[in-house]
């Protein structure tokens, strides 16, 4: 691949509408908004428009946002839009369950209910919302360019292809899949979402702007992110790397430095054939006009004067003395990719294993990562759950019950439910079942937690089935005997690993939330690889550092406390090198 150009404006072919997509905390937000302004500062009317959930354009702009479109006053020709995709979500659940509300029994309702509150819910939500922006010709010409914070996953697009996703399927479903629920009632919808995937597709009309960090696991995601969406014609796609430390002066940034670059050379392949572009890393907030346009420009420091709310930060082996001392029989790290949940995992089964004791890791990460990290050496068992192979078993369950009632039509609809996060993290979520079950005398640390969502999901399809005698997908005795010991907080921890970023936090705040509405309560939270917790003189890395301070404070109160910091290490964070995370 060649090298990444510094990104520039006027480089890029632009189309009438701009997306940009990526995960959580890699700043696509920032990119979105400095584009945005960037363009308007050129004389270009320009429409911004977020249907990020964790969304933060209220502060970067610090203005009261809406979602029909508010004029920036420092920003001449700019307006920007805050969709919120869980209230139209919600709007939306309301109005297809309403009509079944006294006509089915309570349990069916309690079960369409949880079918509509996950994930793929709040995207079908925010496709409805934009999908008006990007049809809608009064407001394509009264804008030059059309820039969405956050784009349609692959997924999320594939359903609203579907024909029979245009039925009262709701009312009629008997597969055991989790996220297509949402989609009855949309019949009334189906020529703006045909003309919205038509221009999606237009690469004419569109371009989709991947942001990725010079990290491996962000890389992976941003490559799987353009895989998808090129199987269903969304090919006009470019990469920005963010947050490149272009030069060292001390023994973190070099770390850094090295790390970064070690993941470029090593891009993932489906990337190689991208244009890409890098943006350094900026030692700052993207928040406030100055910032936005400063950050396609440069890297000067800004100090933030926000105090810390404590005089010493936890470490880790508070936590981990707590879960001895309480005898926590099951415990999960939960996080979004990226943050550290594996290293975390890995850590607090070794430490407890040092205590003495017997403790068994499990994981749905590759077997060979896990053991690049720790081994049975360190007085722990180990086991790998193979997510494609579980994912495949449920889906061959599925299938084979879905084929004995239904249509062709109707089976390439379960075929592409089957395709839903929920669905993964499902059959995934049965082999842990699994593993808990035959494990009652040990601590079971697991890494990769299912959401409230999918338990809820799991605990309702099964009530549902006591009330209506045909089959959801068969759910193990295993699973609903776990469901109610996780709700024993007695027994089991939820331990939330994040960043002190605004992304991961809000992200991590959602979860929890998953998590409650699920009867399942999270205590601890870990803030992994902190800059702040670091010795570093760099400069842009320091100022980098007392950023973090805003969300290390937000940490400590919503956690009253219960919280832990692990400072960025130099060195890999495997074997040996765990026990520097115990002191």
């Amino acid at each position: 691949m060649a090298a990444a150009k510094k990104f520039a404006i006027d480089d890029i072919n632009l189309t009438k509408y701009i997306f940009f997509t990526g995960k959580g905390g890699v700043g696509k937000t920032s990119a979105a908004c400095a584009v945005s302004v960037s363009l308007a500062d050129r004389g270009k009317k320009i429409l911004l428009i977020s249907t990020d959930p964790a969304s933060n354009l209220q502060d970067v702009f610090n203005t009261e946002l809406n979602n029909k479109g508010v004029p920036i006053k420092e920003v001449p020709n700019l307006v920007v839009a805050n969709l919120n995709p869980e209230e139209a979500a919600e709007e939306y659940r309301e109005s297809v369950i309403a009509p079944y509300k006294g006509k089915l029994p309570d349990t069916v309702i309690e079960n369409m209910e949880e079918q509509m509150s996950g994930s793929c819910t709040v995207e079908i939500a925010a496709f409805n919302e934009f999908s008006n922006f990007i049809t809608d010709e009064a407001t394509k010409r009264k804008f030059d360019y059309i820039i969405f914070d956050t784009a349609p996953t692959g997924h999320t697009l594939r359903m609203l292809k579907l024909p029979s996703a245009w039925s009262n399927f709701i009312s009629e479903s008997t597969h055991g899949a989790s996220c297509l629920g949402q989609l009855s009632g949309l019949e009334d919808k189906k020529e703006i979402y045909k003309r919205a995937v038509d221009n999606l597709s237009d690469g004419e009309k569109t371009i989709l702007v991947l942001v990725s960090r010079p990290e491996i696991v962000p890389l992976k995601e941003a490559e799987r992110a353009s895989k998808e969406l090129k199987d269903i014609g969304v090919s006009n796609q470019i990469l920005i790397i963010n947050g490149v430390l272009e030069k060292y002066d001390d023994k973190l940034s070099k770390s850094i430095y090295l790390k970064q670059q070690n993941a470029l050379n090593n891009m993932p392949e489906d990337l190689n054939d991208l244009e890409s572009y890098k943006i350094a890393l900026r030692p700052y907030n993207i928040t406030g006009i100055e910032n936005i346009r400063a950050f396609l420009k440069d890297d000067k420091v800004k100090d933030n004067c926000e105090d810390l709310d404590m005089k010493n930060m936890p470490k880790l082996k508070l936590v981990i003395d707590e879960l001895f001392n309480t005898d926590k029989k099951v415990i999960f790290t939960m996080g979004k990719g990226g943050v550290g949940k594996t290293t975390v995992a890995a850590a607090i089964a070794v430490g407890l294993a040092k205590k003495g004791k017997k403790v068994h890791l499990t994981t749905t990460d590759p077997a060979a990562h896990l053991n690049f990290v720790v081994d049975e050496s360190y007085g722990i068992t180990i086991s790998h759950v193979d997510e494609q192979k579980e994912l495949q078993r449920y889906k061959d369950e599925v299938l084979k019950k879905a084929r004995e009632t239904m249509t062709d039509n109707d089976i390439s609809y379960v075929e592409e439910d089957l395709r839903s996060p929920c669905t993964q993290e499902i059959a995934v979520f049965r082999a842990f079942a699994e593993i808990v079950e035959k494990s009652e005398d040990e601590v079971v640390v697991i890494d990769t937690a299912p959401t409230g969502h999918t338990l809820l999901l799991l605990d309702s399809t099964e009530n549902y089935n006591k009330e209506i005698q045909r089959s959801e997908g068969d759910i193990p005795k295993s699973v609903i005997d776990l469901l109610p010991k996780l709700r024993d907080s007695h027994r089991t921890e939820v331990v939330i690993v994040t960043l002190a970023e605004a992304t991961p936090f809000y992200e991590s705040m959602r979860l929890q939330a998953d998590l409650n509405r699920a009867g399942i309560k999270s205590k601890w939270w870990i803030i992994n690889s902190s800059l702040y917790a670091a010795d570093t003189k760099n400069k842009i890395l320091k100022a980098k550092a007392s950023s973090e301070i805003t969300w290390i404070n937000k940490i400590n109160k919503i956690s009253k406390g219960n919280f832990a910091i692990i400072d960025w290490k130099a060195e890999e964070v495997k074997g040996k090198n765990l026990f520097n995370l115990l002191k």
